[in-house]
């Protein structure tokens, strides 16, 4: 069979193929050897855009729905839910072999070869809970099986980069991927490279973006505030339960519903802070949670070297907040993927 390597990653994704005894990896888009993870299916219907295209899609202001981090809801029930999507009523199994479908068909074009088989990457861990762990491999399987491939195989990702570093010299060296979605840790011996032990954790990068917008950018939403009670006198906390799904990227898209609009039309009624729940409700009615993912993601971005801002003009001219110390913010994090890489050396036997 011929084999096609697919890093089917959270936030981006990458093709390859062995020629001539080298890795050849393929141009997938405008010239680059990766591209986002993500779709959008027009309002009208139109053929689905993946990519940069549908991140040029979302920013142009074309109608439609922008899909990103879709690999985060394998192996849940969210996976095979049906919802109007493109037209049409779809689930995200299909959506994401529709796109495995797409990165096949370039590989082939570009190639000139047909692929009948697949090795994918996979994170160490895609959930904690091992049921849920193999539920999620057994998830992406189908869909490549979907989109056209009889033999699927997988690796994990930290143990393809230890393979990888062949070259580098004898001595045990450490792997460390932090992702979009999960962070995976690899102890080898480059001698081989041999694989000693791994070890992996549901965090990455998109948690850090929700980590953010919760702490900054929500509140400018209403996040935190209190809503008098419609009986009797004192006040309620404003419920939490809308900012986390639109400061998460998977969730972001399904948050859009005529349930959740009538619910936060009645707490800018009953809100202290009416301005900031008008905010809300606007960033609903706009279906601009994409566009406050991104601001959010740029600011984080940005703060790595410095000051960050996040600027959220996009909902009110001049409305923004910076970012802040991220390593204050993101201390938690921090703490488990030093526990996680400490696991793996455990798991290894090696000293640090």
């Amino acid at each position: 069979m011929t084999t096609l390597g697919i890093d089917f990653g959270t936030s981006n994704s990458a093709l390859a193929i062995v020629d001539g005894g080298r890795v050849r990896r393929i141009t997938v888009e405008d010239g680059a050897e990766t591209l986002p993870t993500a779709v959008f299916f027009p309002t009208s219907g139109g053929p689905m855009r993946i990519g940069g295209a549908a991140t040029r899609a979302l920013i142009d202001g074309d109608e439609g729905r922008y899909m990103r981090a879709l690999k985060s809801v394998l192996g849940t029930d969210l996976m095979h839910e049906e919802r109007p999507i493109g037209g049409r009523r779809r689930s995200l199994s299909e959506v994401v072999t529709d796109l495995i479908g797409v990165l096949k068909g370039r590989a082939e074009a570009e190639t000139g070869r047909s692929f009948d088989a697949v090795l994918s990457g996979r994170p160490v861990r895609f959930h904690p809970d091992p049921a849920r762990d193999a539920r999620a491999e057994a998830d992406l399987a189908a869909c490549y099986r979907a989109a056209g491939f009889e033999r699927v195989d997988f690796m994990p990702e930290p143990e393809a980069a230890a393979i990888a570093s062949a070259g580098m010299g004898e001595g045990t060296g450490l792997v460390v991927d932090i992702g979009g979605g999960t962070s995976d840790f690899t102890v080898f011996d480059g001698a081989g490279p041999r694989v000693i032990a791994s070890h992996g954790i549901r965090l990455g990068g998109t948690d850090f973006d929700h980590t953010v917008s919760m702490a900054r950018a929500m509140p400018l939403l209403g996040l935190g505030g209190r809503l008098m009670r419609e009986m009797g006198p004192g006040h309620l906390p404003v419920p939490r339960a809308p900012y986390v799904e639109l400061s998460t990227w998977a969730a972001i898209p399904f948050l859009y519903t005529a349930e959740t609009k009538r619910m936060v039309a009645g707490m800018v009624k009953l809100a202290e802070d009416r301005a900031a729940m008008a905010r809300l409700a606007q960033v609903l009615e706009m279906e601009l949670g994409h566009d406050i993912a991104f601001a959010v993601e740029a600011g984080k971005i940005a703060a790595n070297g410095g000051e960050g801002r996040i600027d959220l003009g996009v909902v009110e001219p001049g409305l923004s907040v910076e970012v802040g110390d991220l390593g204050e913010m993101l201390g938690e994090a921090r703490t488990a993927l030093g526990e996680a890489a400490s696991e793996a050396l455990r798991r290894a036997g090696v000293a640090p």
